[in-house]
Parts: C-alpha cells; structure tokens; sequence
C-alpha cells in the first residue's frame, strides 16, 4: 500500500528536531538561525547545539523547533536545504 505524499505521520503541533549541516563560515549560524526564526518567530537560539567538525571545515546545529503545520515544517526544509553553504538538512 503506497502512502499518500500529503499524508504525515508526524502530529502537529509538536516540537520537532532538526540538525543542519554546512561549511563554516563568518555569517553561516546567525543565517540558520535567521532562516529558522523565519519559520518559528519563538526559536531561541539557548536551545541550539553547534558543534564543528575535527578539521573546523562543517558545523552541525542541532535544535528543537515548534511546528504547527507539515506546511510549515516543509518551507522550513526547503529554505534550510537551499541556502548555499548548506550540505544537510536531517
């Protein structure tokens, strides 16, 4: 049985975790974090978890988000996924 791509088997709201991967870079966490209060205006960054990789080349940022929709969640990943210095969105 296929499941159907409008479906989720997330329930909204909730909180959800989010970890973004990309190229360290002057501007790259406050442009996350911008890209993320976009989407969630309530978004503290108290609750953000940065940590760069051995040789400082990536930087993961780990966070809880409150989404309320899978529209929300969807335009979030799309804006996180698109920014240029950006290499994962999980």
């Amino acid at each position: 049985m296929a499941i159907d791509p409008s479906e989720t088997l997330i329930e909204f709201p909730c909180e959800f975790p989010i970890k973004v991967i990309g190229i360290v870079s002057e501007q790259y966490t406050d442009n996350i974090v911008r890209i993320i209060q976009k989407h969630a205006p309530n978004f503290s960054t108290d609750f953000l978890d940065m940590k760069e990789s051995n040789q400082g080349t990536y930087i993961s940022l780990t966070c809880n988000i409150y989404v309320t929709s899978k529209v929300q969640l969807d335009n979030l990943y799309k804006d996180l996924s698109s920014y240029p210095e950006t290499k994962f969105v999980l």
